[in-house]
């Protein structure tokens, strides 16, 4: 059979198709881009709400490459809740890292920060795999299948809205810049509080100059010490730090609370202050024993103040020691010479 030369009328016939279909997909690229703008607009933080409908219109019913990115925190309301997994502090800090993105860049169009709920969109967690929380996913350009999409490690929430721009920047050519976090007091408040110092100022000069301000009670002074040496046995920074709760909700039994939780890994708030209690008993006796007990003269008050004082004591530092055991399964037990077994 003899091959069909092409006419000059079919080449230009061609080239008209070709370039309609260019011009469809370009114009239908832009109209993606201004829907996700003007999505964007209508949020206060710039996060697009998005559902089954808009995952199928943006993302799987797009061809590739498209001219976005989208970055999608994974939420469930009925999991808020959850303490340990912080859901709502997390939402907190993309939101900040959405704000903070669109006030360093406010041209950008290639990148949009989108969020999805489990109840309204449970096909389409499905299409990413997501079964645990907190999650975030990085669909690219280039991303065909979602299960594809960079997800970002469990382990890199821990600095909140730092780490997940570390996270787009090490993914994307994009640069998210400083985050913008509010202050923690607005300047009505500081000025209220300026105004109160001021009027405070000579009140407190004519006390101190009469030695009759809380400085000067030793009371303050004795609870403070007090409030401090807690505030040091108990682990409270370690708390404040990593953000420890207080317990956790017991897995097999949803009913039952978890105030003390075995293993050296995780230290649970309850456990911190139960360890302090106990401390601060022994270092109230020991100061009362070194302090007041040498004033009274009556020698058997002494004794039996010595005695009783000794004995909490040895329950409190014993409670501690079962409880370092039971966490870490090391034993510790006393010393004893060779010759005395």
């Amino acid at each position: 059979m003899a091959a069909i030369s092409p006419t000059p009328i079919n080449l230009l016939f061609f080239l008209l198709i070709a370039a309609a279909a260019a011009t469809a997909t370009s114009s239908s690229s832009s109209e993606l881009v201004s829907e996700l703008l003007s999505l964007q607009s209508q949020s206060k933080s710039g996060i697009i709400h998005l559902n089954d409908h808009l995952v199928s219109r943006f993302l799987t019913s797009t061809k590739t490459p498209r001219p976005y990115s989208l970055l999608i925190f994974f939420d469930a309301s009925q999991l808020h809740d959850k303490s340990e997994l912080r859901l709502p502090e997390l939402h907190r800090e993309f939101a900040l890292l959405s704000t903070s993105f669109a006030t360093n860049n406010p041209d950008a169009s290639s990148l949009f920060f989108c969020e999805l709920e489990f109840k309204e969109s449970q096909s389409s967690f499905s299409l990413f795999g997501v079964n645990t929380l907190p999650h975030i996913r990085l669909v690219g350009p280039n991303v065909k299948s979602l299960k594809d999409s960079d997800q970002m490690d469990q382990g890199d929430f821990s600095r909140l809205a730092d780490s997940m721009a570390e996270f787009v920047e090490s993914r994307t050519k994009l640069t998210v810049g400083p985050i913008h976090r509010p202050p923690l007091l607005s300047r009505t408040q500081i000025g209220i509080i300026v105004a109160i110092v001021l009027v405070w100022i000579p009140f407190f000069i004519k006390k101190l100059l009469t030695s009759q301000t809380f400085l000067h009670d030793p009371k303050i002074w004795l609870t403070g010490a007090v409030f401090v040496y807690f505030f040091s046995v108990s682990g409270t920074m370690h708390n404040i730090i990593r953000k420890m709760p207080m317990f956790l909700v017991d897995r097999n039994d949803p009913s039952k609370l978890v105030f003390f939780y075995q293993g050296s890994g995780m230290q649970l708030g309850a456990e911190g202050f139960a360890i302090g209690f106990l401390y601060t008993i022994v270092g109230l006796l020991l100061a009362l024993v070194t302090h007041l007990l040498v004033w009274v003269r009556n020698v058997t008050v002494q004794r039996t103040i010595m005695v009783i004082s000794l004995l909490v004591s040895f329950w409190a530092v014993r409670q501690v020691v079962y409880l370092d055991n039971w966490k870490t399964g090391y034993g510790v037990h006393a010393f004893l010479p060779a010759s005395w077994r």
